[in-house]
Order: structure tokens, then sequence, then C-alpha cells
């Protein structure tokens, strides 16, 4: 039998042979499934792969070469940059509010891989995959380190004029719509005691001016999530002076925290939950505008409330739409229109 390629030549083994080890639907999607490998899920082709099949796993920050086998990532994947070249980058991506963390190809796509491979060998080197990098790169919110680690998902959220199916699946469910706060995505995370600050794609390196760290500056949250005990990812809307032009005329910066991830089980935690941990670490969070037990709103009447004002004055960006208590999660953003119209002036 031939040896694995040995893990040591590379600096981590981003691309290996894994056996599937589970399949899950998700709901309301035809043509995608979640498969389960190892602690981690990706998001897959309805029917391509089963339960026990083996397959390519290329983790979270794989770089991939430019190769035909590839060329459906290039919509959302392809990067050139001076420093990696030409390829595709793996990241964290959330789809019909599931996470996709890293990729999974069939082992068939790879003649070049030995049928007698071992599982759990590591074909980083054999497959040309690199590990993304981004060199230090100064911006006014602070100096890039990197990308965000540990899987923490983007902060995004689809516009329901772009996914209006899921106004249907969360009809009749338990929802939450709170403000949209007009600011910039910032998180902040403990994981195994390394704490950090992130933008919405990299993680920002500590400086008393960095715009990034005022989470830990103001809120004081390394101290707080050392003896808090919990590895987890806390991401919020920075807002206040110089971010959006301040378009809630807030003095100092504050934090509108909307989402909490368990960096162990990659989970969301639930709205009482995250509201939970918010009091426990004095943190606020987005204002909640209305909730209730059954969903029943158009997208017209979706609209129409992302329409309004601050407390400032000045039109808000708009709404977020949520269910409570469903798996995978639904979320989406309305934006405020009046607000749009205003801006292309």
């Amino acid at each position: 039998m031939n040896n694995p390629i040995d893990a040591a030549a590379t600096e981590r083994a981003l691309a290996t042979i894994r056996a599937i080890a589970g399949i899950v639907p998700i709901e309301g999607a035809d043509a995608i499934e979640l498969a389960k490998v190892l602690g981690w899920q990706c998001v897959i082709k309805k029917g391509e792969m089963q339960p026990g099949d083996r397959a390519v796993y290329f983790e979270v920050d794989s770089f991939l070469p430019e190769d035909p086998r590839y060329e459906f990532l290039r919509r959302t994947s392809f990067r050139e940059t001076e420093f990696m070249g030409r390829g595709f980058r793996i990241k964290t991506m959330k789809m019909r509010g599931e996470l996709s963390q890293g990729l999974l190809l069939s082992l068939g796509m790879f003649p070049e891989i030995p049928g007698d491979m071992e599982t759990g060998a590591d074909v980083t080197q054999l497959l040309g995959v690199k590990k993304w990098y981004v060199p230090e790169v100064q911006t006014a919110g602070g100096t890039m380190i990197g990308n965000k680690p540990y899987c923490i998902p983007t902060t995004d959220e689809v516009r329901i004029q772009s996914a209006p199916d899921l106004l249907d699946i969360l009809r009749g469910k338990p929802y939450a719509i709170t403000t949209k706060m007009d600011g910039t995505s910032c998180t902040a995370f403990w994981k195994d005691g390394d704490f950090g600050c992130t933008s919405r794609n990299y993680r920002i390196k500590e400086d008393a001016e960095a715009l990034y760290w005022a989470p830990d500056r103001v809120y004081r949250l390394r101290d707080k999530l050392s003896s808090y005990g919990v590895n987890i990812a806390i991401q919020g809307e920075l807002c206040g002076p110089g971010i959006q032009k301040n378009k809630l005329r807030l003095p100092g910066y504050e934090w509108f925290v909307f989402d909490i991830v368990n960096l162990d089980t990659m989970q969301y935690y639930d709205a009482a939950e995250m509201i939970k941990i918010c009091d426990d670490l004095g943190l606020k969070t987005v204002p909640v505008e209305t909730e209730g037990d059954s969903f029943e709103y158009s997208l017209e009447e979706l609209l129409d409330k992302a329409k309004g004002k601050y407390a400032s004055g000045l039109d808000k960006e708009g709404i977020v739409v949520r269910s409570r208590d469903m798996k995978p999660r639904i979320s989406f953003k309305a934006l405020n229109n009046d607000a749009l119209l205003k801006e292309r002036d």
C-alpha cells in the first residue's frame, strides 16, 4: 500500500481524504444538502455522495490552483493577488441558513490520487493546494494580519428580493425583526486563550487606535471572556463617530450584537441564549422591533416596515428578519428604499 504524503512536509493538512459520516437534508432546499465530515459540515449537491463514500475535503483557508475541476467556484471564490497568484480561496460560507465549512469533492474527480491511499491521507501537496495568506495591510480600521480564524462565519444577510422563497419557508413560524444598525460589522472572539477582533473578513492586529478593537476598549471583552469559560465569536455592528456618517449620532463607539457562535460546535446560539450571554457580559443587542409566533408578512409589508428613522431622526438602514427555534435558521434583510434613493442623489 502506498504511504500517504507526509503531513509534516506541509504547514497544515489542507486537503485530506475523508469518509462521509452522514448526510443531512436542508429544510426547503431541493438541490443541496449537508455532508458531515469529522466535526465539519459542507454543502454539496443533493444525491452527489452518500454516507461512507470517500471524498477529498479541502479545509477553510485552502487556496486551490486554477483547474477545470474547480471552475464552478469562479464566481464566488476566485482570487488573484501579487502574493498568492491566481486560484480559488475556500472559506466559510452560509447557504440557506447553513454553514458550509470547507469544500468536499468526490474522490473520483482526482485520478492522480492512488486508489489505495488511506482515509485520512494528506493530499495537499499532491493537489497543489496552498494556505491562503494575507500579508499585513494597513487600513483605516487597523492592520489586517490574516483572514478570520477558527472558521468564524462572515456576517452577511441576503436581501429578501433575491430569495423571496424564504418568506414561504418562514411563514407560520416564530420570528423576530430587528433594526439594521448602520455601522460596520465587527467580531470579537475567544478560543482556548486566544482573543482577537476582526472586520468582516480579516483579523485585525491589536492596536490601541484600531477601530475594530473598539469592542475590547469599550467593553473590556478580553478580561470578561477570559473568565467566562466559553469559546465563542460575538458578532455585532460597530457604530459611532467616523463610521457611515454616524447616522445614529452617537458620541462614542457602541457595539450592537446580532449573533454569537459557539466555536466548539460551530452552531449559532438562539435568541434567548444570545441575550443571556450579552447580559452576562454587559453588551447591547440590536433593537427588536417586532417578534411573534407566526410569521405572516408579505414582501411589500416588509419593505414598508424597513422604512423609518433612527432615534437621531435620520433614515434607518432597514431591518433583519430571523426565524426562532428553526434548524436551519432563516435570516434575511430588507433595506430602506427611501434611504437608498437618497444615497443615489
